[in-house]
């Protein structure tokens, strides 16, 4: 059996499911609702929106500062959005509409990266869960109130 090389985590945010895409659809965004910390700026050039094939780059620091390119690699308006980092491995939004709101499930998927082992050497699949949790808090945070806090 072959290993799976994914980690998910969803939650009900009591907002519009085409509201919560757009946040996300928003690469500008991406520094706001991040909750890991890492991203924590965009690149010169950056879209307005993300759309199938669109390439977006941000500033990240893991320890150091470094940059980013990304590939959107799955889009259906409104309902899911994923991307590929230029080391292979995906960053995937689904939306759905639930009773109470949306339910947003977002997941990290490696088994498309060149350098599986060392992400989970190196425990990027744990620690990307925890930066995912927190950061459905804050797409929930931008998208029912209009602002995030500062990160815990």
């Amino acid at each position: 059996m072959a290993k799976q090389r994914k980690v998910s985590t969803s939650r009900v945010i009591a907002a519009d499911r085409q509201a919560l895409f757009d946040i996300v659809a928003d690469p500008s965004q991406h520094p706001v609702i991040d909750g890991s910390g890492t991203v924590t700026g965009t690149r010169e050039g950056l879209p307005e929106r993300l759309a199938l094939g669109t390439r977006f780059g941000m500033e990240m620091k893991a320890g150091a500062s470094y940059k980013i390119t990304n590939t959107v690699v799955e889009f259906e308006e409104g309902a899911l959005l994923a991307w590929r980092h230029m080391s292979g491995h995906r960053w995937r939004y689904e939306f759905r509409d639930v009773p109470g709101g949306t339910e947003v499930t977002e997941t990290f998927d490696w088994s498309t990266a060149k350098a599986k082992l060392a992400l989970e050497l190196a425990g990027f699949p744990k620690r990307n869960l925890e930066g995912m949790e927190h950061t459905l808090l804050r797409l929930e945070e931008l998208a029912t109130t209009g602002s995030v806090g500062d990160r815990a």
